[in-house]
């Protein structure tokens, strides 16, 4: 019986703005030093990417959910891909 060895299916996932406990850490500084709400610290981030067309930063559980979806059986046909997960801020087209 022949086996063939395992071949590593090596892929990318480049998040853009993240959500995350230090993102709020970070526009609870903006608002301090500049005034405002938090919300228009975010804003600020927002203007300063060039805009997000979803008009958030993602959650961790959406990068969370790629990971684990290309690490899943199902996708053992993809490899050598980069996946940009950032609500649009990179125009693709």
């Amino acid at each position: 019986m022949s086996t063939k060895p395992a071949v590593a299916q090596i892929n990318a996932v480049s998040p853009g703005w993240i959500m995350t406990e230090a993102t709020g850490d970070f526009l609870a500084m903006l608002q301090a030093a500049n005034g405002g709400t938090v919300e228009d610290a975010r804003q600020s981030v927002l203007d300063a990417l060039g805009g997000i067309p979803i008009g958030r930063g993602a959650e961790p559980v959406e990068v969370a959910d790629l990971i684990a979806y290309l690490a899943a059986d199902r996708a053992a046909a993809i490899h050598g891909a980069e996946f940009v997960i950032d609500g649009g801020t990179i125009r693709t087209v």
